[in-house]
């Protein structure tokens, strides 16, 4: 059950066509994937992901904090996070924390193939379902508000009671007139989220959370730059619409700081960006005694454990983007039911398998 070897490599793919949120065009996607393998012949898996520049950073700190990893027992998680979490070497939050959760991931990954268990029944098992969102709604060259519709009947025809679209990107009052077309698309009965990435001022998030109030909003997500906590505060106060932030922040004491700014009512975590699961977990006990619930942005192949694990899952995020192409690195069985919810995968581990022609296609490190 020890760990003899940590193999780290760097894959990047090319989007049939470049997406666009409320702050970012996305042409490419990259992944840090690590392999922790042990002397009883299993090998976890995790990754990380990052923009092109970002990702080689992660790539290159997560081939140095992998040496960490060398010689422990899979069930040593708290034990290495703390050897890879030294913020006078690495840095207190950021692409360091990414590569941290790359190796953290596939511990826990190696440590419940090693007993025969999901990593859901590791962390506590406290649901079998959970509900999950359909997100989307990307600004695309050529897509206007007939294609923004078509978009999100067909995420309501494959099982969603949740969906997500994006603003920020545009005129406020091309924005509103996007979010009011899908409303009038799914009807009343589907949750809409509006993600608007970070784009506004906090006058401008309250302007427009002001203006699509009375189409019933789910949660109004990440309004105002990740670091203007008093900016967050001051929306969450001006507006009926809950607020849902905190895929950018990093470890629990980021989260820490998020909590008592008073400024969310849904927290966010990424286990993929913060540190790993090992740090989620805090971080799911510490909302927990605030009385927050968890909703993790992205990678829903693994956050249906981590929200199916504890008391305060909320959601799972399965996003499925134009122009991102069918193939994909890692698989896993992630499946709507009748109801709109997923289920962990009761492998053991996460249940995640690669597709190892394509990361031989897809390897740039």
């Amino acid at each position: 059950m020890r760990v003899t070897e940590v193999v780290t490599t760097l894959h990047r793919v090319t989007r049939e066509r470049p997406i666009r949120n409320g702050r970012y065009t996305y042409a490419h996607s990259g992944t840090v994937l690590t392999r922790v393998r042990t002397d009883d012949g299993i090998e976890g898996i995790g990754w990380a992901g990052g923009q092109p520049g970002a990702d080689q950073t992660i790539f290159q700190a997560a081939l140095a904090l992998g040496e960490h990893a060398v010689d422990l027992d899979v069930f040593d998680v708290e034990r290495l996070w703390e050897r890879m979490f030294q913020p006078k070497l690495f840095g207190r939050r950021g692409l360091t924390n990414r590569a941290m959760a790359a190796i953290d991931i596939a511990m826990w990954d190696a440590m419940g193939k090693t007993v025969g268990v999901s990593v859901h029944k590791l962390l506590g098992g406290f649901a079998e379902r959970v509900p999950t969102y359909l997100a989307g709604g990307y600004y695309l060259e050529g897509k206007g508000l007939d294609g923004l519709q078509d978009e999100m009947r067909e995420k309501v025809a494959a099982g969603a009671r949740y969906i997500k679209m994006k603003i920020g990107g545009a005129p406020m009052a091309e924005d509103v007139t996007r979010v009011q077309a899908v409303r009038e698309a799914v009807g009343p009965d589907i949750e809409i989220m509006v993600d608007a990435n970070n784009a506004y001022s906090p006058l401008e998030a309250l302007r427009i959370a002001r203006r699509i109030e009375d189409l019933d909003i789910y949660w109004f997500e990440e309004p105002v730059h990740a670091e203007d906590y008093e900016g967050l505060a001051k929306v969450r106060q001006g507006t009926n619409i809950p607020i849902a932030t905190g895929e950018n922040e990093y470890t629990r004491y980021g989260f820490r700081d998020l909590i008592a700014c008073g400024g969310a009512d849904i927290l966010q975590p990424d286990a993929n960006v913060l540190g790993g699961i090992t740090e989620f977990r805090h971080i799911a006990s510490l909302a927990s005694a605030h009385n927050l619930p968890v909703a993790p942005h992205g990678s829903a192949l693994l956050h249906v454990h981590l929200v199916a694990a504890v008391s305060n899952g909320l959601i799972v995020e399965h996003v499925v983007t134009e122009g991102s192409g069918r193939r994909s690195l890692i698989h896993g069985d992630l499946t709507l039911d009748a109801d709109g919810m997923v289920s962990p995968p009761s492998a053991p581990g996460l249940g995640v398998t690669l597709d190892e022609d394509y990361l031989k296609e897809t390897r740039i490190g």
